[in-house]
């Protein structure tokens, strides 16, 4: 095992070989996640843009490629907020170039969201050379791996995905 597993190396017990297999695997995750999330703080930064407000441009771009409309309520549920911080979030997409509010073809009411033209282009440029050094690291695995990590990450997820909060 490593130095640094042994320093930064999740607590539970490391009584068997498994275990630290176990433990540098769960290490490796962790620096992966913090790798990500470091790369989505550069991103955002370099965007000028929240956590929240590039998951929902990413949500909008997607809609718009499946060919559906959203509208605020919509994208409020998806994203876990209220209807005023929905308000404050799309007034500062809407500022800064990457959403359109346009008003609903049947609803006059309502309204729909729109990315703008350039901002699935910039979305892209800024995210696709990471996405291209994940595929080429993905791309290395055997088919056999491919697999074993697949199933890996899926019983993460529903390990992770039971867990009550209080």
């Amino acid at each position: 095992m490593s130095d640094k597993s042994e320093r930064q190396g999740y607590w539970y017990g490391l009584e068997s070989r498994k275990q630290i297999g176990a433990v540098d695997v769960l290490n490796a995750l962790r620096d992966y996640r913090a790798a990500e999330a470091e790369m989505r703080r550069r991103t955002r930064a370099s965007m000028g843009m929240g956590e929240t407000d590039l998951v929902a441009l990413r949500y909008l771009l997607e809609a718009e490629r499946a060919g559906r409309d959203v509208g605020p309520k919509e994208l409020a549920v998806r994203l876990g907020v209220t209807s005023a911080s929905m308000t404050s979030l799309v007034d500062r997409l809407v500022r800064s170039g990457y959403v359109t509010r346009e008003p609903h073809p049947t609803d006059r009411r309502a309204l729909i969201l729109r990315p703008t033209p350039g901002s699935d282009q910039e979305v892209r440029s800024t995210l696709g050379d990471m996405h291209a050094r994940m595929m080429e690291a993905a791309e290395t695995l055997s088919s056999e791996d491919s697999a074993v990590v697949v199933e890996f990450l899926r019983r993460m997820r529903k390990a992770i995905d039971g867990i009550a909060v209080s």
